[in-house]
């Protein structure tokens, strides 16, 4: 007796679905390291399109979810992957806003943590992509997403040591606390990362 195959619902193709949103969040990181490495105005809005993008993505497969009764996967561990895959654009998206309305422009620390970002976020998409057929490389981009958080976590704790370096005037006190809560973003994109790879890694295990 040959049964349905799960993945390929008449409700919808939530893998699909969450490859989809993947590839926008991959698409937003890559737009956000390109406005750190000249501060082009198209690129944050860009970043600020791709953002939306997503989140109507997202809606639509809540609302999917919602209306069927059988999924592919557990249905919280969809939900869970989908919200920490939109949180990683949304953090990046937020430290560009609050770059333009502070002031702020690119440095080279936030050109790394951009560029680790974009990298991160390429290991979540193609881990997402191949979670039905191949599930043991699924589970290798989430290792890989997971080491490129440490890295950024690396980045993040060197550029928050500089800012305190030395001694500093009452202005110089602003722009740290300015850049400080900018890197803060970024670390909190990679941790939202690290996360969703840690949900693809449960599902592996749940599938095999």
């Amino acid at each position: 007796m040959k049964f349905p195959n799960p993945f390929k619902s008449p409700e919808g193709d939530f893998l699909k679905s969450l490859g989809d949103q993947a590839l926008k969040t991959r698409e937003g990181l890559e737009a956000l390291e390109a406005y750190m490495k000249n501060g082009d105005e198209a690129h944050a809005q860009r970043v600020q399109s791709i953002e939306k993008e997503a989140d109507e993505l997202r809606r639509i497969l809540i609302d999917d979810l919602n209306r069927t009764f059988v999924t592919p996967i557990d249905r919280e561990d969809l939900f869970a992957l989908s919200r920490t895959i939109d949180d990683v654009l949304d953090y990046g998206y937020t430290t560009l806003d609050e770059m333009v309305t502070l002031g702020v422009k690119p440095n080279l620390y936030l050109q790394r943590l951009a560029s680790i970002l974009h990298e991160a976020a390429e290991e979540l998409y193609l881990g997402v992509i191949q979670l039905k057929d191949h599930p043991q490389i699924t589970l290798d981009h989430a290792t890989r997403a997971k080491a490129l958080e440490n890295r950024a976590e690396s980045v993040y704790r060197s550029a928050v040591a500089d800012l305190f370096k030395e001694p500093k005037t009452v202005e110089d006190i602003v722009e740290i606390l300015k850049m400080r809560e900018i890197y803060r973003h970024l670390s909190n994109a990679a941790d939202r990362g690290d996360e969703a790879a840690n949900i693809l890694g449960d599902i592996v295990v749940k599938m095999t």
